[in-house]
């Protein structure tokens, strides 16, 4: 206990030193007073990949067929609600799409602020998407751009709440609550056999979120150029932020479908039908028959 208490002690006095006063509005919601609980979850999950592929590596992989069906559209009801109470709370608060400061119309800036303690929330709920592709012996989806991505949301959704929890930050979670429910009913859907004729636009959602990043970089700058008060701090970081995703999606998405293009053309060469695979995809992702899960 005394351990913990340092470590609590020291972690929090690092964040508030590089980030300042929090913003008091939202004091004791659950895991926000103390950055522990969010990096040691994120350490947990870390190991857990890691020791995860060591348990699995001489034992039969795990179906999950029914987990996972009820995990996709679960996470789909939730990204839903998010996007429309978000949509909800921004429009009747008046907020401005341009740039909205933290702290300009009272109670209404409360209403986004529980929102996006769900949006964090929802990447603690993220982490099983791993977990379930180490039970399910998918090691290859293991990717630096998908434990990147799981594990630094994660965390910087904690720092946003404590610190920007409204105004501008509205913005990024309503674009991503809607891909997440094409998303995750894509991936639901792709567990029920019967569906996998139907779902030929997997390569249109990796498409929808480049175009998320685009749109998202473009309203962080645009609060540079006409100021409103919000921390330009932060502004920056998510500009940086949201570039290092532009580029890895990039990448991911040259080398899928260049080398699904690469392998369609060798399998007509020798007789076999261009799509083999269910829906023209080879490997299972979260349950789904699909390359890479991307968040």
């Amino acid at each position: 206990m005394e351990s913990y208490e340092k470590i609590d002690k020291l972690l929090n006095s690092v964040v508030d030193s590089l980030f300042g006063e929090r913003d008091t509005r939202v004091r004791g919601w659950l895991l926000l007073d103390s950055y522990t609980p969010t990096f040691l979850l994120t350490i947990t999950y870390l190991l857990t990949i890691y020791l995860g592929t060591k348990y699995m590596r001489n034992r039969p992989a795990y179906s999950l067929k029914n987990v996972l069906l009820l995990y996709n559209f679960s996470v789909t009801v939730l990204s839903f609600y998010m996007l429309v109470e978000l949509i909800s709370a921004v429009w009747s608060a008046g907020y401005r799409l341009q740039c909205q400061a933290l702290d300009e119309v009272g109670e209404a800036d409360i209403r986004v602020a529980k929102v996006l303690w769900w949006y964090y929330f929802s990447k603690l709920i993220e982490f099983l998407d791993t977990i379930f592709i180490v039970l399910r012996k998918k090691n290859s989806q293991i990717s630096f751009l998908h434990v990147y991505h799981h594990a630094s949301m994660f965390n910087i959704w904690w720092c946003v709440l404590n610190w920007i929890p409204c105004g501008q930050s509205f913005f990024g979670p309503t674009l991503n609550s809607f891909i997440h429910v094409l998303m995750y009913s894509y991936y639901g859907l792709a567990t029920i056999p019967s569906m996998h004729k139907y779902l030929w636009w997997k390569r249109y959602l990796t498409q929808a979120q480049l175009v998320q990043f685009v749109l998202t970089i473009t309203h962080t700058v645009s609060a540079w150029v006409v100021p409103c008060g919000f921390p330009l701090g932060c502004l920056k970081f998510q500009t940086f932020y949201m570039c290092t995703l532009v580029v890895l999606f990039v990448n991911f998405y040259i080398q899928t479908y260049k080398k699904r293009k690469t392998e369609g053309g060798r399998m007509a060469k020798v007789g076999y039908p261009k799509h083999s695979h269910s829906n023209g995809v080879s490997s299972s992702l979260n349950g789904a028959n699909s390359k890479q899960k991307l968040q």
